[in-house]
């Protein structure tokens, strides 16, 4: 699964519109404004990043598309969206903590040759950055634990 893909599973979630005007019955495009969710807001995100700095493990995310719900509203509806620079960096500020931690996970689980790791409160956007540098080391490994070379195709995770 690639970022678009991801990307396209976000735009499931369900937004709030509101008209800015009120008739019984239309059949046009009327005016209306979108509503940014709950989370979606300056105080609770600088909570959330502060968190995700402070703690070890990943901390839950309000959805699991905040990046991509972020990125997508900001982009088309950032009128609509109280303080959307500081929203979009503070989303920001969280993406690249959550990014180091996981490149460290990743490195630690690497370097001490575990063949299994927990992923918990991660996001298919994450865990997605990810993927080819886990899939590549964990086929390395099991190559090295069995005995073969890098270059033979034997007992590849493919082969399954």
């Amino acid at each position: 699964m690639d970022a678009s893909e991801v990307e396209f599973l976000a735009e499931k979630e369900t937004v709030k519109i509101i008209p800015n005007f009120s008739l019984d019955k239309i059949y046009l495009i009327g005016k209306c404004r979108i509503v940014p969710p709950a989370w979606m807001d300056v105080d609770k995100l600088e909570e959330m990043r502060d968190l995700e700095r402070k703690e070890d493990t990943f901390t839950p995310v309000p959805s699991p598309y905040y990046m991509e719900l972020t990125k997508l509203l900001l982009n088309f509806a950032s009128d609509n969206i109280p303080k959307a620079d500081e929203i979009r960096t503070l989303v920001k500020d969280i993406w690249d903590t959550r990014i180091a931690k996981l490149r460290l996970s990743a490195d630690s689980f690497i370097s001490q040759l575990e063949a299994h790791a927990k992923l918990d409160n991660l996001t298919l956007m994450e865990i997605n950055t990810i993927r080819v540098f886990l899939l590549d080391s964990l086929n390395c490994l099991y190559k090295l634990r069995s005995n073969q070379h890098p270059g033979s195709s034997k007992g590849q995770f493919a082969d399954f």
